[in-house]
């Protein structure tokens, strides 16, 4: 089974405290034991460190000094009550061995120092059947996410995973559970959550939360689509009703549909999509048009399409359309021709 990785701060507060109790009280009877001593006895602050050893570990060894009848009373009383610290100890140490809360523990602390050295990820609200799906694509593209679901039987599902999955069991409806996944270092959100009611809870504090974060939601009803996008999010997914979609036009357009599937699907072709956005472009390549950057004539690679700074795409655009803040071009190509794409681009103007 691969790494996989849990978060709940709340999940193991019982055994952590008796945990810190039992050192509570082992550190107590030390210093009660050394403080008698030197209060009692007159030892040094040695000789009652050494006299407070031999006698909680019962081990035998002769005092440093005979002791007054007042010091032989209190170390009878520091042995029964060492020896029921003893006890305890042993006894709570034991229970978060076989527990596993201790390194339940142990595990929490290095999930937690994972997640904040996280940058630019993608975060997965719900881990159903499109979350899934999404972790899936994520993984296979080797883009760092976390998965956040409360469900214990989807928890105990990534757990068995063979893949190295981080996610966050917590309720993904409250800042808090958005915060501990490093919300404000995160490129983009992306809810998939059963109930619209919840999506809409989730968009509105990860919008406010971080302002310039690309949020991705999906929805089971279209009345809810227009409230979501008011709550932030800035694409609104209907699953159902781009099946439907694409079930139809396998009747009416067949082949289109085909080939589309086809060139769409990375694990049975060899093609796939590329967005070169202005803020992601070498600055040399800025507000260059498609003729001047010969994309095509030095990678293979084909711009099919043009998004403007209002949303909306041109397709096939002309070769003077430049490459202006807010815009991106949409590429084409086989994995080899974006691959010398993605070197063009590092070399380009250099």
């Amino acid at each position: 089974m691969g790494w996989t990785s849990g978060i709940d701060l709340h999940t193991y507060r019982g055994g952590y405290l008796n945990y810190r109790l039992a050192l509570f009280l082992i550190i107590l009877g030390f210093a009660i034991g050394v403080g008698g001593y030197m209060v009692l006895e007159d030892y040094t602050f040695r000789e009652a460190i050494y006299m407070t050893v031999i006698t909680i570990t019962t081990v035998g060894f002769s005092e440093v000094k005979p002791l007054s009848p007042n010091g032989q009373i209190f170390t009878s009383l520091l042995i029964i009550f060492n020896v029921g610290i003893f006890a305890y100890s042993i006894s709570t140490f034991t229970s978060l061995v076989i527990e596993g809360e201790l390194f339940k523990n142990i595990h929490l602390r290095t999930i937690q120092r994972h997640i904040s050295k996280m940058k630019d990820h993608i975060i997965v609200c719900g881990y159903g059947r499109y979350g899934r799906e999404i972790a899936e694509n994520l993984l296979a593209h080797d883009i760092p996410f976390i998965i956040i679901d409360h469900d214990p039987k989807k928890i105990e599902e990534i757990q068995h995973s063979q893949e190295k999955i981080l996610y966050l069991e917590s309720d993904v409806t409250s800042e808090d559970a958005l915060e501990k996944a490093k919300i404000s270092g995160a490129k983009a959100l992306i809810t998939t959550l059963s109930n619209d009611t919840d999506n809409l809870f989730t968009v509105m504090s990860a919008r406010q939360l971080n302002p310039k974060l690309n949020i991705i939601s999906s929805t089971k009803d279209h009345r809810t689509e227009k409230k979501l996008k008011m709550a932030g999010a800035d694409h609104v997914i209907m699953p159902d009703r781009l099946g439907g979609f694409y079930m139809a036009t396998l009747i009416s357009k067949p082949g289109t549909v085909e080939f589309f599937s086809f060139i769409s699907n990375e694990f049975e072709s060899d093609i796939g999509f590329e967005e070169l956005q202005y803020d992601q472009m070498p600055i040399p390549c800025r507000e260059k048009s498609i003729r001047q950057l010969e994309i095509r004539k030095n990678t293979g690679a084909n711009i099919i399409g043009f998004k403007q700074h209002d949303g909306s795409f041109l397709v096939n655009p002309s070769p003077d359309i430049k490459l202006m803040e807010g815009t991106s071009f949409i590429v084409l190509g086989t994995e080899r021709q974006l691959s010398a794409l993605r070197k063009y681009l590092k070399t380009y103007g250099i």
